[in-house]
């Protein structure tokens, strides 16, 4: 069997890859931990909840930017 396993069988979970997706919104990661995650991250987990976590970031900035100009 192939060392590398394939994409669609990596075992992170989701709460895993939301972390992960997080800390890179912020682009603070550390070396070992993007190494950890480019070997355990499942690739449609990762495209998943980059869009969740961009959506929840529109929402927010949507939200501020009402309460600020609101009379």
């Amino acid at each position: 069997m192939n060392e590398q396993q394939r994409p669609t069988d990596r075992k992170a979970s989701f709460a895993a890859t939301m972390k992960a997706v997080f800390w890179s919104f912020f682009g603070v990661r550390k070396k070992s931990d993007y190494e950890r995650d480019a070997a355990q991250l499942n690739p449609v987990h990762v495209i998943i909840a980059g869009i969740i976590g961009a959506a929840l970031f529109i929402a927010f900035l949507v939200t501020i930017v009402r309460l600020v100009v609101a009379k």
